[in-house]
């Protein structure tokens, strides 16, 4: 009697697994038939069990910075050196935000998949792009020791227009998958500045100079943290950051950001 229960019920165990797996991938291919992706790049159709949002050529142009880079804001180093220019000898100490690091250079796909992020609402790029960051974290040690992961933060007014803020989405993926603390709410931008695409190095640090506050110095105070950001061009605005950070009394500010011009 007991025989005619407990087999049904292992049989039934053994075939579960696979047949949510089958219902699942006939699900996909569904849903790809319906609501057919392409790549965020080129737009070429992607294939439906493709699980990024890059076609294969387009992933592959995907190049990490180096291999010669500058030991302070990660800008690549063509002529080799350790530092570049705007690092150089006592200029680097002066800098609050020691490190600077950053996943991907700048290039076309990278640019489209922060673009698609940052403005046409794609915030599902998010998960992609932090899972893209974490794999090179593992072989930047110069970013260990982090206590709180801090996105930078974008002016009310700015953030209300757009609904979301693009380095927050990063950061959430970046600390959830690293099992860091993240805090969204200690650093606040105060100044709306104006856009920096066409000023120079040092006009984008006048424009961002007391652009942040740290509205918690309790938080932060003797505590190393990481600035996540889409983009750095400069690094002055992870530089305005660190300074506002460090003023609330932070023991060490770094930065990682998605993408480095």
């Amino acid at each position: 009697m007991w025989k005619a229960k407990i087999i049904p019920l292992i049989m039934w165990q053994l075939i579960l697994p696979f047949n949510f797996s089958m219902f699942t991938r006939i699900y996909n291919y569904l849903l790809h038939i319906l609501f057919p992706r392409c790549c965020v790049c080129c737009h070429v159709d992607l294939a439906w069990d493709n699980p990024v949002p890059l076609c294969p050529a387009c992933a592959a142009l995907l190049k990490e910075p180096g291999p010669l880079i500058c030991a302070r804001c990660g800008r690549v180093l063509p002529s080799g050196g350790a530092h570049c220019f705007a690092c150089r000898g006592r200029k680097g100490e002066t800098y609050k935000c020691k490190v600077i690091r950053s996943a991907f250079v700048f290039n076309e796909p990278v640019r489209c998949l922060v673009h698609a992020l940052k403005y046409r609402q794609a915030q599902y790029l998010a998960r992609y792009m932090g899972e893209q960051m974490v794999r090179r974290w593992e072989n930047i040690p110069e970013l260990a020791g982090v206590n709180y992961v801090v996105p930078v933060p974008l002016f009310k007014k700015r953030y209300r227009r757009r609904g979301f803020n693009q380095s927050e989405s990063l950061a959430q993926a970046l600390a959830r998958q690293l099992s860091l603390p993240l805090d969204t709410s200690c650093l606040q931008r105060i100044r709306d500045t104006s856009s920096q695409t066409k000023l120079g190095r040092i006009q984008r640090m006048q424009n961002m100079q007391g652009a942040f506050a740290c509205s918690d110095n309790g938080k932060v105070k003797g505590k190393i943290v990481l600035l996540v950001d889409d983009v750095c061009t400069t690094g002055a605005t992870l530089e305005a950051c660190a300074v506002a950070l460090r003023a609330a009394g932070a023991k060490r500010v770094m930065a990682f950001t998605y993408a480095r011009e």
